[in-house]
């Protein structure tokens, strides 16, 4: 006989009271529910689901029950990954999509360990139990194909997860992992492959052929070679058909059947945007754009690094390090921001990142920007050169 650890929760919050433990024991005797007592906590035998029915019916009603990853979707952000689009299903019967990284996924695992884990597997004490295992970490190889073979594994651990005691359920970390976000709300879905039943068929639309002498367009004057996937590399003569604007300097664009963005600067414009994709104003943008400036002792160079990420985005420091390795192509290098005296302050780890943003912030309405640019800067320094910080007391 296979036995489950169940701690029984009640509406007013705590244990089950002791005078209702004999009430609840007499409910399990009714239901022919084969159990044991052991000190604290009863241990029953419910090999179909591992909550109690009469926990269950407690739960509100914006409680997830179960979860499946519809697809993965790419995004171009300080570093490349995917993300897999989850549909959740609450025990009110709502439906939402939410977006995760593996890294959360991960995270969550964490917690819910340091919370919940028995010391000893084999004995389990109150508010204890056997998390699902997560699928590991993976170093090597091509993202897009790690996201796809890592869609059964997460499935299943999230199926196991989502059926464990309710008290589990009502933890704040596994909440608020599949709860809807705002950003999650807003968010468009580009497909949703696996919640398509098999027997369903796409109908087949054939698109129009682009009228190339209408289309705002515009021809590259100079060679671009684009930093990371989010933008073209253009080639002297080629012409660019204009999609919109990302801000001041950059517009995004189609050449050879690839999508991204460029500096205008680079290009000559044949024929304009429409006014209302020219302002950078309106609607919501995909890119957010963030300034940086590398400084040597030859000048500043400073660059726009455009990423489809949120301007409320925390980067954390090790994405940003790499991100700005590869826009300079050079290895040994140090991050800074500058403070409200003007002095650069070397950033060392994801706390001091923290620290930049909200100064950035607090300093914000003394800078005009565009409406899709980081309220922050990145001062890139070499990591050897200590001239440039002010060492006066």
């Amino acid at each position: 006989m296979e036995y489950l650890l169940v701690k029984c929760v009640n509406r007013q919050a705590g244990t089950v009271r002791s005078n209702r433990w004999s009430t609840f024991t007499m409910a399990l005797k009714d239901r022919k529910i084969p159990f044991r007592v052991s000190s604290a906590c009863i241990i029953m035998s419910l090999p179909q689901q591992l909550r109690d029915q009469s926990d269950f019916d407690q739960l509100p009603l914006n409680i997830p029950i179960s979860a499946t990853i519809a697809d993965i979707e790419e995004n171009k952000g300080f570093i490349d990954y995917f993300r897999f689009v989850i549909e959740v299903k609450t025990k009110g019967e709502s439906k939402y999509l939410i977006y995760r990284r593996y890294r959360e996924f991960f995270n969550l695992h964490q917690i819910l360990e340091a919370r919940y884990s028995p010391e000893n597997p084999a004995k389990l004490g109150p508010n204890t139990c056997i998390l699902p295992p997560l699928p590991g970490k993976i170093f090597i190889g091509n993202k897009k194909d790690i996201a796809e073979s890592r869609i059964p594994e997460l499935n299943t651990y999230m199926k196991r997860l989502l059926g464990l005691p309710t008290w589990v359920l009502l933890d704040e970390a596994l909440r608020m992992f599949f709860y809807q976000t705002e950003q999650d709300s807003e968010h468009q879905p580009r497909a949703l492959r696996r919640l398509r039943p098999n027997t369903r068929k796409v109908k087949q639309v054939k698109s129009q052929k682009m009228d190339l002498f209408s289309s705002p367009r515009a021809e590259a004057m100079f060679d671009f070679r684009g930093n990371g996937k989010a933008e073209l590399n253009l080639k002297k003569g080629e012409v660019i058909f204009l999609l919109r604007r990302v801000n001041a300097d950059w517009l995004e664009g189609t050449v050879n059947n690839q999508t991204g963005i460029f500096p205008e600067t680079f290009v000559k414009i044949i024929k304009p945007l429409p006014e209302s994709d020219s302002e950078g104003e309106g609607g919501g943008h995909t890119y957010s754009c963030l300034r940086c400036f590398l400084l040597t002792p030859s000048g500043v160079d400073t660059r726009d690094v455009c990423v489809q990420e949120d301007l409320s985005i925390q980067p954390s420091y090790k994405d940003l390090l790499s991100r700005m390795r590869n826009v300079f192509k050079v290895d040994d290098i140090a991050l800074n921001y500058r403070d409200p005296d003007g002095d650069l302050i070397r950033i060392l780890d994801d706390e001091d990142v923290q620290l930049m943003i909200k100064e950035g912030r607090r300093q914000q309405h003394k800078v005009k920007r565009p409406v899709n640019q980081f309220p922050w800067e990145l001062h890139v320094t070499m990591a050897s050169d200590l001239s440039v910080y002010n060492t006066e007391a």
